[in-house]
Parts: C-alpha cells; structure tokens; sequence
C-alpha cells in the first residue's frame, strides 16, 4: 500500500474534500450507515466529456455482505470542490447484471470548465472525483496523458499516482488494463499476487478488476481526470485476435463465450457511456471525441474486427516472429475491420480541427527486426506489422485527407518509441508509444541493433517504465517520456527521459 505521508498534493485535495463533502451532507438519508462496511472500495471515475457532461462510475462492493437486490445510488455534480454548490444530481439503480456498477451520463453542464462528483449508497459516501468538459470554443491547452500494461504481479502503479500529480485534462488507457494471465510463483517475477491464477469466465474478469481497482493509485488518477479507455489483449487474452483465441486448436465459439463475459467485465469497471453496453461478445469501443477546434480524438480498437493473424507458426499458433508470407501484405485482410476503417478514414477526411489525434494500442510503424533464436530478419504478426495492407490503407488516408497534425499514440510494446510514419519517402504523421506501467520491457539490446534497419525510428527505450505526458496548443505538440526510478518500489521517483516537439504542420518529431 501507499504510504499516506507520500500522498501528492492532489490526492490531499481529493482527500481533503471528501472530508468536507461528507461533514456538509451528514443529514442525508444515504449517509446514515447500514453497518455494510464501505461500499465503494473501488473507487470513483469520469470518462469521455462532451461540451455539456460526461460519464460518471462507480461500482459497490460492500465489505461486509454480498449483494443480490437492487440497491438506490444517489449520485451528485458539484461546481465546487468542497461539493457545497450542487449544479446536477440524481438516483439510479445498482443491479446485479452488471455486478451492481453505476454509468451515469451527466448533461446539462457548461463547456471548458472543472466540475466534481460523488455518489452515496448504503449509507455511505464515495470518495469525490474530478472531471472536466469539453470546450466548444478554441482551448488554449489539452494536457493529456497515457499509460498502457499494468501487469499486477510485476509491480506498484506508481505511474498512475505521477500521473494524477501532474493534473491533466484527459488520461487514455491504451490497453492491458488488467492481465488475465499469472506468472508462477517459482518464476521470480511475483512482486505482488493475484488473486486468482488466470481470469476465464465472468467471475474470474469480475475478480481481476476488483483487485486492480482496489490499488490506490489507480483510484488517485481515475478520481483525478477524466479518462478515456480502449483495450488490447490481455482483458480477454493475449494475443487474441476477433474470436480466435492465441492457442491452437480452440473452437471459436467457446472462445466468443470467454470474449463476452471478459467484454461485460471491461464494461462494468469503466466510465463508458450505453453506447459501449456489450450485447455478448460484441461491444462498441472506437468512438470520437472533440476537444473544441484544437484537437479531434478518434479512439481504435485494434482487437474485436481483425483478420485472424497471417502465416501460422509450426505449433499451430497465429501470432509470431515470420520472415515473410504471401498473407502478410494480402489487401482482403484487415486489422480494424471494414467499418471501423471507413469511419476513420470519414472522421480524418471531415476534420476541421488543428490537430487529429488516433488513440490506439499498438506500435504502427513499420519494424524489421531477428527472430531472438533464429536470427532470421522478418516481423512481429500480431501488430500492424501482420496488417500491412490496414497500415498502408490507413495511412494513404492521412495523406489524402487533408485532416492536420495526425499523431498516433500507442502500447503494447512495453517500451517508448518515436516514430515517423510514412507513405513512400514522405512522412504523413507522427507517432508517439508508451511505455508499461510495471510489465517487463524487451531486450533493449537486441531491439537498438536493429534500428539502422528501421531509420523511421526516431527513438527507443525499453529499459524504462513509466507513462507518457503530452501537451498541444494550437501551435506545437510537447511529449515527454516520464521513466520511474523502480516499479517494485511503492515509492518510485519519476522523472522526464526525453521530450520531443511536432510543430504545426510539419509532420515529424523534433528532440525538444
């Protein structure tokens, strides 16, 4: 755990207010205590703003009882931190189908402006969580922020509460929320336990994220910003690609039935608005956002419409090292599925703003890269690389579009990297990946003796953990690389690995 005399300046804010929040409401008759024990264990978050409102979540999960009816949850947005100006408030219901977890779509709201929630239940009070709308109006500044691959057992989340500490605007989860996967505990690599040993079926999902959010500081950064979720493989499995499961041999039909109770799970620990409500294995993740004229926010999801992954390795597996196979480049195959892919190429091809940002969880350049036992030159098949014909498609699209300043960030890769995208010899957008929260990093070795062969590669480190903070105004885009001194200690120090700049129309990152 935490120690509270490490708490940020924030966090003491948030703290602070909850304090207040509960001594001015006392009266209420959803504060006057059950004896349930508190309820909400797990913490508060906002997601995805709008001019007039975003959502607003929690789940109850009371300490002391399970629950099977039913239960009242009594929600309020303040304009204040000490939530003594109520503005928005309401009541809804917390019922077992969706594990008693709460999606309010807060309207009604001014743009471009601070506001704070809580909700009340059992007696009890939620701890107060901060979120933002949307400007309608041109912003002076989006400071944002973006993590991916949280492995539990591999470390703190000290990158969450760093995160939080710097007060930004939105964060993106870019995917590896959780990892349905365990390492044994003979592997060494067990900083701290899950629960259960691999996550399969609803309460298995259910349980993952229970114990994820329980951290302190994951709750510290959700309660802190709005964020802005999308998912990779590991909260249904890795290297799953539509409904192919990663092992040889499983039917696609059992595999659908994991995919839809690991898609209910993500839908009820997330601010997602009933657009994403999940109807079995199908749910709607990629959506848009607008951050005024400054900035267009379109949210992939790399996972739930791909072509299974071309060129199936000897034990049968898609997913891999290949040198080379016809499929690789075959232009009826696809990463984001066709109607993912013509929203994109509508939403870039339609944009007014100064800058199109593509929020997604992989690493889309281009990389030649050895095969660590063979040596054999090839490419990695479960990431753009396995998609060529998507990339190119996609890509051909940012050039023909006209939509300004295209960036994509992405994961997955556990390592940073700054990248030029190109069509041809010309550069269409740049590209920024993060690091991992705690999951181990590639060889850093091996990948730096590959990048004479990958000169679009602008930077990379795989030595790092950490996250990636960027702020963009109307004239430039500022990243910077945030490394953490050790993400087995608790109380792990950040600090700046390299910063970069991308100037208003001129495609490509500059050292900063």
């Amino acid at each position: 755990m935490t120690d509270p005399s490490r708490i940020d300046l924030p966090r003491r804010r948030l703290i602070t207010a909850v304090g207040a929040g509960m001594a001015l409401s006392i009266l209420s008759p959803f504060a006057r205590s059950s004896g349930v024990g508190q309820p909400f264990a797990l913490g508060v978050a906002s997601g995805d703003p709008l001019p007039d409102g975003f959502v607003i979540w929690t789940r109850l999960v009371p300490e002391n009882q399970p629950l099977s009816k039913p239960v009242a949850v009594r929600w309020s947005v303040a304009s204040d931190a000490a939530m003594t100006r109520i503005v928005r408030s309401g009541q809804v219901q917390a019922d077992a189908r969706l594990a008693h977890s709460v999606h309010v779509e807060v309207t009604g709201l001014q743009a471009a402006r601070p506001y704070w929630y809580r909700f009340e239940a059992l007696g009890e009070q939620s701890a107060i969580g901060r979120a933002i709308t949307a400007p309608v109006q041109m912003a002076a500044a989006l400071n944002m922020g973006f993590v991916s691959c949280s492995h539990w057992e591999r470390g703190y989340f000290s990158a969450y509460r760093h995160l939080a500490a710097e007060n930004p605007d939105l964060v993106f989860f870019l995917g590896d929320y959780i990892y349905e996967n365990s390492y044994p505990a003979s592997s060494g690599k067990v900083v701290r336990a899950h629960a259960i040993p691999e996550a399969r079926d609803l309460d298995g999902y259910r349980n993952r994220y229970t114990q994820y959010k329980r951290d302190p500081d994951l709750q510290a950064l959700h309660a802190a910003a709005p964020c802005v979720v999308t998912w990779d493989d590991h909260e249904v499995q890795n290297d799953y690609a539509n409904r192919w499961s990663q092992d040889a041999g499983v039917d696609p039909a059992a595999f659908l039935k994991r995919r839809a109770a690991a898609y209910q799970a993500f839908y009820e620990h997330m601010p997602l608005r009933r657009s994403s409500l999940p109807h079995g294995p199908d749910m709607r993740v990629y959506r848009r956002l607008e951050w005024g004229p400054l900035a267009r926010i379109h949210v992939l999801d790399g996972r739930q419409y791909r072509t299974e992954q071309p060129c199936v390795l000897p034990d049968g597996r898609h997913g891999g090292h290949v040198a080379t196979c016809a499929a690789l480049s075959d232009p009826q195959r696809t990463m984001l599925g066709w109607e993912q892919e013509k929203w994109l190429h509508d939403g870039l091809r339609q944009s007014r703003a100064g800058w199109n940002i593509v929020a997604q969880d992989l690493l889309m350049a281009p990389l030649d890269q050895q095969d660590p036992h063979t040596h054999e030159w090839g490419h990695w098949t479960d990431g753009w690389d396995g998609y060529e014909a998507t990339r190119d498609r996609v890509l051909a699209n940012v050039q023909q579009s006209g939509a300004r300043n295209p960036v994509f960030f992405g994961g997955d890769i556990h390592s940073f990297w700054t990248t030029d995208l190109k069509v041809g010899a010309e550069v269409v957008a740049t590209e920024f990946v993060g690091t991992s929260v705690t999951s181990d990093g590639p060889p850093y070795e091996a990948f730096k003796a590959v990048l004479p062969r990958n000169p679009h590669v602008r930077f990379f480190d795989s030595r790092q953990r950490g996250y990636v903070s960027v702020s963009v105004d109307a004239r430039r885009m500022e990243t910077r690389f945030q490394a953490l001194s050790d993400c087995r200690d608790p109380a792990a120090t950040v600090s700046t690995l390299k910063r970069f700049v991308v100037e208003d129309g001129r495609p490509g990152a500059q050292e900063g």
